[in-house]
């Protein structure tokens, strides 16, 4: 079925690019062989359902660079990435990320912005097995208001961090930084960069 022809007022259409994928073993003993693919769909909705081509050369790390086109609807709270492999048995789920809507849609930036996304992978006990790369765009997103365009062109330029101190707080206990995102043109003084 086209996902194009179910968008409507209640879901969202995702341009989902998979890229790649890193360090995907087999039993976690030793990497995938070849075969490799991956399914995107909404939430559990396997009428949903889009899959790569296989990647029948890159092993344990696969390449694919494929675009897909999902339908979320409004009310989903997750996309499923889920990655496996054909071999002699059968097909084979190597691993499974839950990604929330909330990391691609809502926030400051615009609906249509590209984010690009790398998720580790679960297998079905839940232990680590291997990262999924990917990109997510709204395709069907509405256009900007007069009152956000100022907001969407400011994320189109460079952007530097400002230094963060970790110094001792002041009730004397240490602070915890759980994510600094690092910015390309980003500087750290060199006494900044002793502390790390």
């Amino acid at each position: 079925m086209n996902p194009l022809s179910l968008s409507s007022s209640s879901s969202r259409l995702l341009e989902v690019t998979v890229i790649s994928g890193e360090n995907l073993l087999d039993n976690r003993k030793q990497p995938v062989k070849k075969n490799a693919f991956v399914n995107i769909k909404s939430e559990s909705y396997s009428c949903n359902l889009q899959t790569t081509k296989m990647d029948k050369e890159g092993g344990g790390f696969p390449k694919w660079n494929e675009k897909l086109i999902v339908d979320l609807p409004m009310h989903a709270r997750h996309l499923t990435v889920e990655v496996q492999c054909k071999n002699s048995s059968g097909i084979k789920t190597v691993g499974i990320a839950k990604v929330p809507t909330s990391d691609f849609i809502g926030g400051i930036l615009p609906e249509d912005y590209l984010h690009f996304l790398s998720y580790r992978l679960r297998n079905e006990k839940g232990e680590k097995n291997g990262i999924i790369n990917f990109s997510v765009r709204v395709k069907n997103a509405a256009p900007p208001s007069q009152s956000t365009a100022g907001c969407a062109a400011a994320y189109t330029q460079q952007w530097t961090a400002a230094p963060i101190d970790m110094g001792i707080s002041y009730n004397g206990s240490c602070g915890v930084v759980t994510g600094v995102p690092v910015y390309p043109g980003s500087f750290l003084g060199n006494s900044m960069a002793k502390r790390f």
